[in-house]
């Protein structure tokens, strides 16, 4: 595992766009907000580029990633937004450049790929956070909650954990998760790391109740998730009926027998608090409580 160096003030933060197309006026408001916290931005080169539903051709946005990995100026890597075409670029990525020159990374939707990805073949611990469009949008609770996880030497904790309790018990493993379609999509190739032993945690937006079923029901018939040892239901956006959400949820975890928490304000809406992707942690879901063992940087 390899933990990257924390973000300090005034350090430089690189901003890069590898899955959908996103304007300058949308970006400017979460820019300008890192900025006002103290850091520097650097635009990537392609940040603005647009190929129909992308940010730019597969080269030009895998380009960017390995600059901002390679540039050492640049502390800390931060996707404009998700949309569509990390897949795209898991199978041309320089692991070994990124595992080289080890960088705090942040996103989520979309970017679950990516991130699950470098995590696989790396090591690299990421962060499943606010990306920069939608930073200013979001509440000051995931503000605060991502700078201060990419900042601070101390463990990330949750005390009191925010949700709904289903189903009571501990568990210890890496935080693994995202995104539960990206996460599908990765089945089958060498870039999904092994779920076993993880506390999974999973978010959608925009899924039929159907499709959240089959997707579970494709983990589970897959063998996913035969070793997990606790279960983190996020927020699921026009997704149905929240308690039709946490029945599905509740129907794996039982089979499996492990703790389940559901509602934790992780996702596409407001709320999106930032967890340490790879890092070891222990799940209370009696006492409602979420710490990673060690700092998720150093």
């Amino acid at each position: 595992m390899l933990i990257p160096p924390r973000l300090r003030p005034g350090d430089l933060i690189g901003v890069i766009s590898p899955a959908g197309p996103v304007d300058a006026s949308d970006l400017k408001p979460g820019l300008d907000l890192l900025i006002s916290r103290g850091f520097r931005v650097r635009e990537a080169m392609h940040l603005y580029d647009r190929h129909d539903y992308l940010a730019g051709e597969d080269e030009a946005r895998l380009s960017d990633l390995h600059a901002m990995f390679l540039d050492r100026e640049i502390s800390a890597v931060f996707c404009a937004r998700g949309g569509y075409g990390s897949l795209r670029l898991l199978d041309r990525i320089d692991y070994t450049l990124i595992r080289e020159h080890p960088k705090i990374l942040v996103g989520y939707s979309d970017i679950t790929a990516l991130l699950m990805a470098i995590y696989k073949m790396t090591g690299l611990v990421a962060f499943h956070g606010p990306m920069v469009r939608g930073l200013p949008t979001v509440s000051e609770d995931s503000k605060e909650g991502l700078l201060q996880t990419v900042s601070s030497e101390q463990p990330v904790s949750f005390d009191p954990l925010k949700g709904t309790s289903l189903i009571p018990g501990t568990a210890e493993g890496p935080l693994l998760g995202g995104n539960l379609s990206l996460i599908c999509h990765l089945v089958g190739t060498p870039f999904l790391p092994s779920l076993d032993g993880s506390i999974l945690f999973l978010e959608d937006i925009g899924e039929r109740l159907y499709r959240i079923d089959r997707m579970l029901t494709h983990l589970l018939l897959s063998g996913q998730l035969n070793g997990i040892a606790g279960l983190i239901g996020g927020e699921f956006i026009d997704c149905g009926d929240a308690s039709s959400i946490d029945r599905l949820l509740m129907g794996v975890a039982s089979g499996l027998k492990i703790p389940l928490i559901t509602g934790f304000p992780l996702g596409h809406g407001r709320n999106n608090l930032t967890l340490p992707l790879g890092m070891s942690a222990r799940l209370d879901s009696r006492r409602m409580t979420l710490h990673t063992l060690n700092p998720s940087v150093v």
